[in-house]
């Protein structure tokens, strides 16, 4: 197998997942809010997690060429933890501190400082659940597409 080919195949499937999950989003919140809003098929956060579609199509799609005992598998899997733990805590925790910024910047009585001109993102991070939906999306696409696709790219 030409691992050239494998390569790209990963990326190509880790790619799809991103994709697909970010078009999700804007339908759940169309469902949600019944409004279509462009601007959430390219922004971070909210369900399902992008981030973590694209890691985990990417380990699951690597541990199904090179096996799940191989140490590719074991990076990419050691990567998608990270990227999933930071979305669900870290970047949580962020959007959580602009929830309040930006209610303290609406409710300031005088004359606002100049810095808080422009409102901060809120919408950075992810429940559990959003991971975990998430990466099911990326597992699916990871080893669905090694195994339509035979392992081979192109």
């Amino acid at each position: 197998m030409n691992n050239a080919h494998v390569g790209n195949l990963i990326l190509i499937l880790s790619a799809v997942a991103w994709a697909i999950a970010q078009v999700l989003k804007a339908f759940v919140v169309l469902i949600q809010k019944r409004k279509f809003d462009f601007h959430y098929i390219l922004s971070s956060g909210g369900m399902p997690s992008s981030h973590s579609a694209f890691v985990c199509a990417c380990a699951s799609a690597t541990g199904q060429i090179y096996g799940y005992t191989s140490p590719l598998f074991s990076l990419a899997a050691v990567m998608a933890i990270v990227v999933m733990y930071d979305a669900s805590n870290v970047r949580r925790a962020a959007g959580e501190q602009a929830k309040i910024l930006n209610y303290m910047m609406e409710h300031w009585a005088e004359m606002r400082p100049a810095i808080f001109g422009k409102e901060l993102k809120e919408l950075l991070g992810h429940t559990p659940l959003q991971v975990f939906m998430g990466a099911i999306l990326g597992i699916v696409i990871g080893i669905a597409g090694v195994s339509i696709t035979g392992g081979r790219a192109g």
